[in-house]
């Protein structure tokens, strides 16, 4: 199957023309860095009332974004007790990325670094800790993981709500048990995010794997941003998936292949001279939306954008 990807991969580079992609991405002034909603001020402050019964902490993060997704002002929290980063969503990354993310992570002082996907319980390890604060970014996997752990040591559903969208715990929760032998408790706690991000590019990276919503930033141009990095990353399984010719360049053609493959049209009114007239037009909007989903789905191919 590596070798069939990897075929095609070399075909589509071939017939697109590796030059014609954007060697940088035009973020046009745009400032994404300063979204920080107020539970997430009193979620940190509850997070750090928190560490005085906390035995250790497991930072959970996004694999495909491992170095733009941890959280500066969690850096000082890491520091007061032992930790463990969890890099969840091992399966939407590219595994071949591990090894060069856990030289990156090691130079920052990260040496515990396990890598998960929460949908399969067979790959969350087993811990021998007793009292466990989980933090992170928004939508990384932090509640997944606590439901993870106690379907696989209690062998009972979950405790704690779960969603495709950032924001779901919005306070830090109480102690939940995920284990019996030895006596286990994990507290979830709301994704926090630094009051400035260090960059415009940080943001849209932490958007377009959804820990931003979607419409803080614009689905126009995130959408624009994932064709630039699939293309950067010489990820085209897109162009199969929606019926191109080739790898594009341009988001608009390639919204169009989307929006055809999808069925996503919508009706507009046209005033003409001799009244109103529906038509129906390409929903660009809902065709680039459904590429970020393909994308978070892992439809798109295994993407590490660090």
């Amino acid at each position: 199957m590596r070798v069939w990807a990897g075929a095609v991969r070399a075909a589509v580079r071939a017939g697109s023309g590796l030059g014609e992609f954007r060697e940088r991405f035009d973020f046009g002034g745009r400032d994404v860095a300063s979204w920080f909603p107020g539970h997430m001020a009193k979620g940190l402050r509850q997070m750090r009332a928190s560490l005085r019964r906390a035995d250790c902490l497991i930072e959970v993060h996004d694999a495909r974004i491992p170095l733009s997704g941890r959280n500066p002002e969690l850096q000082e929290v890491l520091g007061i007790r032992p930790h463990i980063l969890v890099l969840n969503k091992m399966d939407l990354a590219d595994p071949h990325r591990q090894l060069t993310t856990l030289e990156h992570l090691k130079q920052q002082g990260c040496s515990h670094v396990v890598f998960t996907d929460c949908q399969h319980d067979g790959n969350v390890k087993k811990s021998n800790e007793y009292s466990i604060l989980v933090i992170g970014v928004p939508n990384v996997g932090k509640s997944s993981l606590i439901n993870s752990l106690r379907r696989l040591h209690l062998k009972k559903g979950k405790a704690t709500a779960v969603g495709g969208e950032p924001g779901v715990t919005k306070a830090v929760l109480t102690r939940i048990q995920v284990c019996e032998k030895p006596l286990m408790y994990l507290v979830d706690t709301p994704g926090v995010l630094p009051p400035r991000l260090k960059d415009v590019e940080t943001g849209i990276k932490l958007a377009v794997c959804g820990a931003i919503h979607d419409h803080l930033v614009g689905e126009d141009i995130m959408a624009d941003y994932l064709l630039y990095a699939l293309n950067k990353h010489q990820q085209f399984e897109y162009v199969q998936r929606y019926g191109l010719a080739k790898a594009c360049n341009d988001i608009e053609t390639l919204l169009r292949h989307v929006a055809l493959a999808q069925g996503q049209v919508q009706k507009v009114k046209v005033l003409t001279g001799t009244g109103d007239v529906n038509v129906k037009m390409l929903n660009y909007t809902a065709a680039a939306y459904q590429f970020l989903r393909d994308f978070r789905a892992g439809c798109l191919g295994r993407v590490t954008l660090d």
